[in-house]
Parts: C-alpha cells; sequence; structure tokens
C-alpha cells in the first residue's frame, strides 16, 4: 500500500518561520505558523480581525487567540496601542524574548490609510515622573501622515 502524500510539506528546518518559532521555544503548527507569517509580513500592526481574515476563516477563533498569546508572552509580538479601542498586533524585534521585549519605540497612526506603523529606529523619549510614580509601560503614539499616503 502506498502511504499517502501530505498536502504540504514539512517545513524546512532552516526555514525562517521554523527558525523563529525554534528560537522561542514554540511548537510548528500550522496556526502558529500562518499567524507568524501574517504578522511579520506586514509593515504595519493587524488586528485580531485582520490577521483572521489574512490566514483563513477556517482557523478556530480561540486558537487563534491563545497562539496571539503565546506569542506576545514568548516575545515575539507585542501589543500596539492607538487612537481606537481595537487590539493590535505587530512582529517584535528579533532581541525579544520571553524575558524582556526590547519593543521601546514609536508608533505611528496614518490618518489616510489607518494603519499604525512600529518606527523601531525612533526611542520613545525618556520621561522624569514625579515622585511615587512607577511606569509600567511606555506607549508613545504620533498621528499624521504615512510615506506610502503622502500626495506626490
Amino acid at each position: 500500500m502506498i502511504a499517502p502524500v501530505p498536502a504540504t510539506p514539512p517545513p524546512a528546518a532552516n526555514d525562517r518561520l521554523t527558525q523563529t518559532l525554534l528560537r522561542h521555544g514554540l511548537r510548528q503548527t500550522p496556526v502558529r505558523r500562518a499567524v507568524l507569517a501574517a504578522v511579520s509580513g506586514k509593515g504595519y500592526a493587524l488586528t485580531g480581525a485582520e490577521i483572521e481574515q489574512e490566514i483563513g476563516a477556517d482557523v478556530d477563533r480561540i486558537t487563534l487567540y491563545r497562539t496571539l498569546k503565546s506569542f506576545e508572552q514568548n516575545g515575539l509580538i507585542h501589543r500596539v496601542i492607538d487612537d481606537t479601542d481595537i487590539l493590535r498586533y505587530a512582529a517584535c524585534s528579533i532581541e525579544c524574548s520571553s524575558q524582556a521585549h526590547f519593543d521601546n519605540h514609536v508608533h505611528f497612526k496614518c490618518g489616510t490609510c489607518h494603519h499604525t506603523y512600529c518606527l523601531s529606529q525612533v526611542a520613545i523619549p525618556a520621561v522624569q515622573l514625579p515622585g511615587g510614580f512607577q511606569a509600567e509601560r511606555r506607549d508613545f503614539l504620533l498621528s499624521g501622515v504615512c510615506q506610502f499616503c503622502q500626495p506626490v
């Protein structure tokens, strides 16, 4: 009897997605690979609904959100805060891990295309807090028109 051929070939050991998941100690699953590809393949932050649309509607929503939570806990993605109440996710820098996120950078919300971009090259400026205050999170959002929406 001939063994059935898998629908998709197994990921190559040197594949970028495989290496990223291995580096963060996460198992290779089709959903994890699809979510990682969706988030890292865009230059801007995505909502959970946009990620779901990107990877296909046949993915269980609970599995998707568990994957996003796991990725955030393990330093693969970070939450992006913008001027809406909608949670967005963006890929972390390569230096991030479950122990430390190094994503203290500025985010930029375009008023034309409504995408929120990570400006990793722009650090959040130091802020001197008054006595008795202790910051636990640093978010810095600029808004305007992105380079892709600038008039010619």
